[in-house]
């Protein structure tokens, strides 16, 4: 899960090194090595493992959250061709309950330089705690809306497709907009996306207007209809003639 000027410049080549550990530990800590023989061969199966794994131990100790990224996007039909880690949304007040948990499992959590997230690898894997979307914190009320999955064949809470969505959008900006990697997301999950809602939480800003567009012209979503467009409501227009 990328947020604006964040890019995931803490690759597994540099950066991940220099992370330190969540619980408080000024000392420097080397990167988690996998053992690769306790790893499917496939990329993807071995992204889902990691997901299964850590979302089991949330659910069993009862922490609120929920699937996000490209693994969410899986769940809820999207083609198996899964990003570089995976995606755990949680509340800001529950990050260090949950880091510590992740910890009694066996697992490596790490404090990134970045404040809205945490990090943890689990078969080899890089997992992301995220307990803000888009310079906005996750909520309560965000994880509720999320679904009940089935992700490879274990049940856990997964973000609705339109949040799903709103958090991409909303990340838009000069610097980072990356148009096609949020396409195919959208074209996958159009029939399950509130676009009416879209519009309105997002579609005054220029990145998302300009998605929108983008879109329409496609012919993935439909443009705006006229009669349901407040701007251009033919009740409105006596108002806006009054205020002249």
């Amino acid at each position: 899960m990328t947020q604006p000027a964040d890019d995931h410049a803490l690759d597994q080549r540099a950066g991940v090194s220099e992370l330190r550990l969540a619980a408080g530990d000024p000392e420097l800590v080397p990167q988690n090595e996998a053992r690769h023989q306790d790893l499917p061969l496939d990329r993807n199966q071995a992204i889902l493992q990691a997901a299964k794994q850590v979302g089991s131990i949330l659910k069993k100790n009862e922490h609120p959250f929920a699937l996000a990224g490209s693994v969410a996007v899986y769940a809820h039909g999207g083609i198996q061709n899964l990003q570089h880690d995976v995606d755990f949304c949680i509340r800001p007040d529950d990050a260090e309950a949950v880091a510590a948990t992740l910890r009694e499992a066996g697992l490596a959590v790490y404090t990134p330089p970045e404040d809205w997230l945490l990090k943890a690898h689990c078969l080899g894997q890089q997992v992301d705690l995220i307990f803000e979307l888009a310079h906005e914190p996750v909520t309560s009320e965000l994880l509720d809306r999320a679904q009940e999955l089935s992700v490879d064949s274990v049940l856990m809470p997964v973000l609705s497709p339109t949040d799903l969505l709103r958090g991409l959008l909303a990340a838009f900006s000069e610097h980072h907009c990356d148009f096609g990697a949020v396409l195919p997301i959208a074209r996958t999950l159009r029939e399950k996306i509130d676009w009416n809602e879209l519009r309105r939480d997002c579609g005054d800003a220029p990145m998302p207007a300009a998605f929108f567009f983008i879109l329409e012209r496609l012919e993935i979503i439909s443009p705006v209809d006229p009669a349901t467009d407040p701007a251009t409501d033919p009740a409105a227009g006596p108002a806006k003639e009054e205020q002249r």
